[in-house]
């Protein structure tokens, strides 16, 4: 074998056995397709109670739901509904409606909230998770804000 056909031949195996290699480098810098986004049940207004309800109690409190706890406080007649996650930011207590005062009471450490879920007083450095809030028909509907 004379000098060209073994360079010739080198070459050509040489090629062969890099062009995976090669073909996988092109492939990976190919940008990939990005799936469609599926809205998060967090993007949708979600059914907390009936009108009926919060009119009777003044309040509806859902302990489970795609979102946490939610507590809607108000009445359907004024449609200035305020909702918030209820599990305070110190140490996950549930904390209570004071309407007198107009605020949230943490029972546990004392922790106090504003309608706005804003930390007033007390250990809790975090606010309260805030929600947007519609009636639609005769039920009570929530979103994440």
């Amino acid at each position: 074998m004379n000098r060209r056909n073994f360079i010739t031949l080198f070459s050509v195996s040489l090629f062969l056995n890099c062009s995976p290699i090669l073909f996988a480098a092109s492939y990976a810098a190919k940008p990939k397709p990005k799936p469609k986004k599926k809205p998060s049940q967090s993007e949708n207004w979600i059914d907390i109670g009936t009108i009926a309800e919060l009119d009777k109690a003044g309040q509806i409190f859902k302990q489970k739901s795609s979102l946490g706890a939610i507590l809607v406080i108000g009445t359907s007649k004024n449609n200035n509904l305020i909702a918030v996650n209820p599990t305070c930011t110190h140490l996950g207590c549930t904390v209570d409606w004071e309407a007198k005062e107009n605020i949230f009471l943490c029972p546990c450490h004392a922790s106090e909230f504003a309608a706005d879920g804003k930390v007033i007083n007390g250990l809790a450095t975090k606010p309260l998770s805030t929600y947007k809030t519609k009636i639609e028909g005769n039920i009570v509907m929530v979103k994440r804000v």
